[in-house]
Parts: C-alpha cells; structure tokens; sequence
C-alpha cells in the first residue's frame, strides 16, 4: 500500500502509478455528480450542448450534500458523505469515456463497466468511508460555484468544492483493470465453497 497526494486536473501518467489498495488524498476541484446530474451532463452532451464546467483530470463525488448560506451569503458545506456509487454503474462507464474525469469518489464499489472505462480512459475509484461526512466537510475550503441548483434541487445538483488533501481514499478501482471489490467478493465466494465442500 502507497499513499498519493495528487492535484486536479490529475495527469494521466500520475494515475497510472496507483493501484488498487493504495491511499489517495486530492487537493484541487472536487465536484458533486448524482444519478441526475449524470443524466443531464450526458442528455447536454448528446444534443452538443456546452456544459458548465470540465470535468477532465478533476475528481467526481458521488454526494448529495447538506449545504448552507453563511452570514456573508456564501454556500458552507453541512455535511457530504458518500452515497452508493452502484446507482451510477448504468452510465459511469460512458461519462468517463466522454468527459475524462480523474477519479471517482462514493462508497461500496463499482462493476465491471466502470472498471473498463478506468482501464481504457485511464481513471481510477476512490472509496471514502460511510458515515464521515463531517470529514468530508472539514476538508472542503471553499465552495467557488454550483451549477443546476434551482432545476435539480440540493442533493443532485453540481456543487464544485474547492479541497485539501481530500480523503483518506482507498482505491478499488485502478487504471489497469483492477477491482478490489469484485477481487474481494470472488475470494468470499471462494472461501464460502471450500467451507461448505468440507462440512
């Protein structure tokens, strides 16, 4: 296990060097994208819309975060833990071929389809634990801009977070096909064969 500390937009030769059970930690643009922002990037794309932001090298949150106004007016950030990037699988893996984000932030792992769009558009996933979302929070400096608010509503729309040495991030996803999730559940099943052939 090596620990990184990269800066958005991430080049692509600085994440070919992480493999999956590696740490990361992300300083730069980190920018919230659910199952609807997904969907509306990809609609925009379609009907060649130019889209708010760039998300190429940055990091994608799967996060629908708790955010509110300060006495100055400006966005502070609540709470921002993870949600479950599995809702994402159906279209992740073609968000990543079109738009080249650098990594992918949520909990509970992805399939088979993110992973090969990781391998071949060099990406990688990044696990943040369940429950810290007050780490999550404490780690993000600044809110510079959210995009979609009024139509997608708080927890889908894009909050672009300014962090600093975001993470602890376990990597289960790396930019050679590996999957430590699907490794993890494969040696399970492994196991639970082996254990049940010998009772």
């Amino acid at each position: 296990m090596t620990e990184f500390y990269l800066r958005t937009p991430i080049p692509p030769e600085d994440l070919k060097k992480i493999k999956i059970g590696d740490i990361v930690y992300i300083t730069g643009i980190v920018v919230t994208v659910r199952d609807e922002a997904h969907l509306k990037a990809l609609e925009l794309h379609k009907e060649g819309k130019k889209l708010p932001l760039n998300f190429t090298g940055v990091g994608l949150f799967h996060c629908g975060p708790v955010m509110m106004k300060d006495k100055h007016g400006n966005w502070q950030v609540v709470a921002a833990g993870p949600t479950t990037s599995a809702r994402m699988e159906i279209f992740q893996d073609e968000f990543i071929r079109i738009f080249h984000p650098g990594i992918i932030i949520g909990k509970g792992g992805m399939g088979e389809r993110t992973t090969r769009a990781c391998q071949e558009e060099t990406c990688i996933y990044g696990y943040f634990t369940g429950g810290a979302a007050l780490l999550a929070a404490d780690r993000i400096k600044r809110v510079p801009d959210v995009f979609w608010l009024e139509e997608l509503g708080m927890p889908e729309c894009l909050w672009v977070y300014e962090v600093d040495k975001f993470g602890p991030l376990t990597i289960t996803i790396d930019a050679h096909g590996g999957n430590l999730t699907m490794q993890s559940k494969a040696n399970i099943e492994a196991n639970k064969k082996k254990i049940l052939e010998e009772l």
